[in-house]
């Protein structure tokens, strides 16, 4: 088994190639050392998905999302993986849901803080 942390760095050296085949390979040669690395599994589905395989994507990211139900940026991936699928009315969810995550977040900080806007997000296609 090849060391975590070197298939990690080598998928984003081949994912800044875009060789996105070859980076999934090595971010899931990372993820066979540590199963639970959120970075690594983002990173595979940000690959799997610029490889054109947003289902994969999805089925990814749905397990970061499971890991760590508060990662806002897992649900705008999320929102971004939908809308290349033309699921617009779930990516609009999945980017609502990245909005109340962040907010949360803002709120340990800044008890403060508004909520955020609850309007229809803007979808660049």
């Amino acid at each position: 088994m090849s060391n975590p942390l070197e298939a990690y760095k080598a998928g984003l050296a081949l994912f800044g190639k875009s060789q996105f085949n070859e980076a999934i390979l090595e971010f899931q040669k990372a993820l066979e050392g540590r199963p639970a690395w959120l970075d690594a599994m983002h990173a595979l589905a940000t690959a799997q998905s610029k490889s054109g395989d947003n289902d994969a994507a999805l089925a990814t990211i749905a397990k970061v999302i499971a890991s760590d139900p508060d990662d806002p940026f897992a649900y705008t991936s999320q929102s971004i993986f939908l809308q290349r699928k033309g699921l617009i009315p779930e990516a609009e969810k999945a980017q609502a849901q990245a909005r109340m995550a962040s907010w949360k977040q803002e709120l340990k900080k800044n008890p403060n803080a508004p909520p955020p806007d609850t309007g229809p997000m803007k979808v660049v296609q």
